[in-house]
């Protein structure tokens, strides 16, 4: 399933709670992930994630006001 993801942006939430994103799939394995960002490359235990998630569409703000 992960290896679809190969290659594109997207965010991994962990099982601890915290995040990492605005990075690349670099490669994946058996065990682990390695995800590279802009500063950092992560090797990441597939273990220690809980969602991947891919962003499809920028998400469009609602518009507040009057127009005449």
């Amino acid at each position: 399933m992960l290896a679809s993801l190969q290659g594109k942006e997207v965010t991994i939430n962990f099982i601890d709670g915290t995040c990492a994103s605005d990075g690349v799939l670099d490669q994946i394995d058996d065990k682990y992930v390695k995800y590279l960002t802009q500063y950092q490359t992560l090797v990441i235990p597939i273990t220690s994630i809980r969602t991947v998630s891919i962003d499809i569409k920028e998400k469009q703000s609602n518009r507040v006001g009057f127009a005449p």
